[in-house]
């Protein structure tokens, strides 16, 4: 039988107009800035003096709070290694002057997304899955990607615990090619809370991972988020921001986020000492890898003096001892180390007579037949630079003899010594090695682009160098040079090409986090040999920090070749292990950690 379907008479449909109308006068009543909230029934009294534990430190309701004499006994109950946050609190002035050697204002802006203007997203996500965290595994896929952008990560016990599941929900962005926990964002909706007559819900903790592939994480998470409150018929949703945090403020504005005369108050502690305490001088022009050890020196406690920010120099000062450093690199490690480093033919040399396995290699001369009869031996060479760092002038996998030249020319730019060597497929294995003891171990990845069928690769690769620009400092950017293209070109593509949605490239082979390469954490999973070869090397070079280069076929597995030695690590980037800590455990033994 066919089915009919019943139309409603213009009675009717006027009936169903004035309700839909009706509704919405209410959520726009419930959501104009500055109004009164409407009392709440005796039945559903707003709860008084409302703590909610999220794991990372508490949000404590300013405005359920009777006074200013019960928030700030509150805010004094703050756990070692949280940040509690204040939020809504009405005189932010009247409540600093109360204890201002304790509390601070939080130089943060507040944003409002009305939900009833709110309009959901009608575009898919490509290559990722937005859903409900529904197990552990997802708790420490969030925890990693805390730790990557720098956040306080959640208590271990947290995800395992009773918490109010009613009022706090949690979204993830789970990579569909690697299963990754790729981004997260945290709701709380205030009506479930504590009876908020307003009908209001709050975002926190947004956060995607630096490295990251796919564009419009961030924004996917925050509209699942506003949709899902939307459903449950509340009437805004309520951020904080930091004030000059400019992508996260375009991304909020972009989606009719607007600016609220509401505030937030932090206590003064270890981990939010940047945001109150008088910053050192330069400290701004210093880049992520200074700044990750002049942070943990601060926090202990340790004297920072910036001696030449632009070039990453410092000096430490603790217990009559002073230390000058660039970076990772201090006055423990000796004059000779640095030059056998510095010499990639020397560091072969050296670990092959520590018994490291170590590729065929041989320096450019004169003799061409002698290059050509390299390349025919070995079928596939990197082209490196005998001096150089960050990647700059490495060419990896020739095959050609044309390319070949290529590549020598463009290392010759870089320094006039090259080297041709035997090219061991595999993944590029980052080992940092402190005092002779493994810290941290990451598998780095060249950098790699999505196709999603309208954009060019050249776009696609802008887009790509943004995220990792801003994730870095400026440290890392995908160059658009001879080396991107020849990558390109062997794939029978070029930065003009439009790949189809899903389709996913290597832009360059080489995997250098300067050059937009990604970096990986592999520190419980590498094979114990590994860990030998790596020790064993910085032994050979008598170097106390090193970063220890191997090629292999698996970090589980024991098979490697030795690539470099790189006197000067980049300590970050290696979350969630403690590089930083380890490095000035070095410098100043037993030297306090701050709670």
């Amino acid at each position: 039988m066919k089915k009919t379907r019943e139309i409603a008479s213009p009675r009717q449909r006027s009936k169903g107009t004035k309700a839909v109308t009706h509704r919405l006068n209410r959520l726009r009543k419930h959501a104009q800035p500055g109004r009164e909230p409407d009392g709440p029934r005796a039945s559903e009294a707003t709860k008084q003096d409302v703590v909610l534990d999220c794991g990372w430190g508490r949000l404590l309701f300013a405005q359920t709070f009777s006074d200013d004499d019960k928030l700030l006994s509150e805010l004094r109950e703050e756990a070692p290694s949280s940040r509690d946050i204040a939020f809504y609190v009405r005189d932010p002035h009247v409540l600093l002057s109360r204890a201002p050697q304790e509390i601070f204002l939080d130089p943060s802006h507040t944003y409002r997304l009305d939900l009833w203007t709110y309009r959901a997203n009608t575009r898919r996500t490509r290559g990722i899955t937005i859903r409900r965290l529904s197990s552990e595994a997802d708790g420490e896929g969030i925890n990693r990607v805390y730790a990557a952008c720098g956040m306080v990560q959640i208590r271990s016990d947290f995800f395992s615990s009773e918490r109010d599941e009613r009022s706090l929900t949690y979204f993830v962005a789970q990579d569909d090619a690697s299963g990754e926990i790729v981004g997260t964002v945290t709701g709380i909706d205030h009506q479930r809370l504590f009876n908020d007559p307003d009908r209001g819900a709050s975002l926190w903790c947004l956060a995607v991972h630096p490295q990251a592939r796919q564009p419009g994480i961030g924004e996917h998470l925050v509209r699942k988020l506003a949709e899902h409150f939307q459903a449950r018929g509340l009437s805004y949703v309520d951020l904080s921001v930091m004030h000059d945090n400019t992508l996260a403020i375009g991304l909020y504005e972009k989606l009719n986020f607007r600016r609220m005369p509401l505030f937030a108050i932090k206590r003064k502690n270890a981990i939010n000492e940047k945001f109150f305490a008088m910053p050192h001088q330069s400290y701004d022009a210093l880049n992520p890898y200074a700044r990750l050890i002049v942070d943990e020196a601060t926090r202990r406690g340790i004297h920072v003096d910036i001696t030449d920010a632009e070039g990453g120099f410092f000096r430490l000062s603790h217990g009559g001892r002073s230390i000058h450093c660039r970076e990772s690199l201090s006055e423990l490690t000796s004059g000779v180390a640095m030059s056998i480093c510095d010499d990639k033919a020397i560091t072969r040399r050296m670990v092959s007579a520590a018994g490291l396995v170590v590729p065929d290699q041989m320096e450019v001369g004169e003799d061409h037949q002698a290059i050509q009869a390299f390349l025919e031996k070995h079928g596939k060479l990197v082209i490196k630079p005998a001096r150089g760092e960050q990647g700059r002038g490495i060419s990896v996998g020739i095959t050609a003899a044309d390319a070949l030249e290529e590549a020598i020319a463009s290392a010759r730019q870089v320094c006039d010594r090259v080297l041709l060597e035997a090219c061991f497929e595999g993944q590029d294995l980052r080992l940092v090695i402190i005092d002779y003891t493994l810290v941290a171990a990451a598998i780095r990845l060249p950098p790699r682009i999505i196709g999603d069928g309208r954009s060019r690769i050249a776009s696609l690769i802008e887009k790509q160098s943004r995220r990792r620009e801003a994730a870095t400092g400026g440290e890392s950017r995908i160059p658009l040079d001879a080396e991107t293209d020849r990558c390109l070109a062997e794939q029978g593509i070029d930065l003009d090409t439009v790949l189809d949605e899903g389709i996913e490239i290597t832009v360059r082979k080489a995997a250098n986090l300067h050059t937009g390469g990604s970096i990986h954490d592999v520190t419980d999973t590498v094979h114990p040999d590994l860990v030998d070869a790596a020790c064993r090397a910085a032994r050979a070079i008598n170097i106390p920090v090193v970063g220890i280069d191997l090629m292999v076929r698996d970090p589980a597995l024991a098979d490697y070749v030795f690539i470099e030695a790189n006197e000067r690590p980049g300590l970050a980037n290696h979350e969630p292990q403690p590089t930083a800590a380890s490095f000035i455990e070095l410098l100043f033994p037993g030297s306090r950690t701050a709670v």
